[in-house]
């Protein structure tokens, strides 16, 4: 006779069920008050200025217009933005992404000569800097000021993405592993290209979406080192159309000559401060759900044991 198998079902309490009410719910409201201010972004970006700084704009869009994105599209600036952004953030990430996992499987290595007063020195830079100024001196003795090769290689490298590197590969890559493969013939190389890449796939998505999204976002490095005004990136020349666009508003000679005018383009500085905040955003926005699956798996890094 067979013997019959009974799913044992296990009955949540009533404590249990309000405990699961009062969590789903406090994390509604967080997804809410979290969401939110991005939707109203969006939505302020496509209303009629008017609407906007009213206040009547909450849940939908009231008088649907394009004028603020017509404003920072129809600057050529912008494009050559977006070009200039994209070599940096592509070229910086693949460079940045190679030092930083290369180091970081290096320093994770318990064969390495020195590696305990190299990650200390790499710490110390974490804590302590030259400052600005002589930053600044180093960059123009070595020819890098207004260059596209300086965006690219500045800020590439960073001592805290390296010790995310160093504690997984530590923690994931085994000694019996390496040594196995040289058993079988396979140098380091071979090992790290073969073996060390392809598990480290979680950590190296990590990596990879905290430089690019260091370099999208960056603007104080082109403002302190380019003097080249085709060099900018896009945050840059989004900075530039949001204060001219301010500037415009707030003109004393405008107001008095036409104070019609010059309200008009004080309601417009707003619809354009949210379509910049579109533009600048929305791009590194739609890369993220591709690798999203890689970066939960990073975040995890070092959390379960066994």
């Amino acid at each position: 006779m067979r013997k019959r198998i009974r799913k044992q079902i296990i009955k949540s309490t009533w404590d249990d069920r309000i405990f699961d009410l009062i969590t789903g719910l406090f994390l509604i409201v967080v997804v809410v008050i979290t969401l939110y201010p991005i939707y109203f972004v969006v939505l302020a970006s496509f209303t009629e200025p008017v609407n906007v700084n009213s206040g009547d704009l909450l849940l939908y869009p009231k008088d649907i217009t394009l004028s603020g994105y017509k404003k920072v599209f129809g600057d050529s600036r912008v494009w050559s933005g977006y070009f200039n952004t994209l070599l940096y953030t592509v070229c910086g990430t693949v460079y940045g992404t190679a030092i930083t996992v290369m180091a970081g499987y290096a320093l994770s290595r318990k064969d390495m000569i020195g590696r305990g007063l190299l990650m200390k020195i790499f710490v110390f830079t974490m804590y302590f800097s030259g400052g600005m100024i002589p930053t600044y001196l180093v960059i123009n003795s070595m020819g890098l000021v207004n260059t596209r090769l300086l965006m690219i290689i500045l800020g590439s490298v960073s001592v805290y993405n390296m010790i995310i590197v160093r504690s997984f590969m530590a923690s994931n890559i085994p000694d019996e592993l390496l040594e196995a493969a040289r058993i079988d013939g396979c140098g380091n190389g071979q090992f790290f290209v073969k073996i060390v890449l392809p598990l480290s796939k979680a950590v190296i998505s990590v990596i990879v979406l905290y430089i690019a999204v260091n370099y999208w976002n960056s603007y104080f490095d082109a403002m302190m080192y380019l003097t080249d005004s085709g060099k900018y990136p896009l945050q840059l020349y989004l900075r530039t159309i949001l204060f001219q666009s301010q500037a415009a508003s707030l003109n004393a000679e405008t107001a008095m000559a036409d104070p019609e005018y010059a309200e008009e383009m004080k309601t417009m500085a707003q619809v354009v401060k949210y379509s910049i905040i579109v533009v600048a955003t929305a791009p590194i926005i739609c890369v993220y759900p591709f690798i999203q699956k890689y970066f939960v798996k990073g975040v995890m890094i070092g959390s379960v044991k066994g």
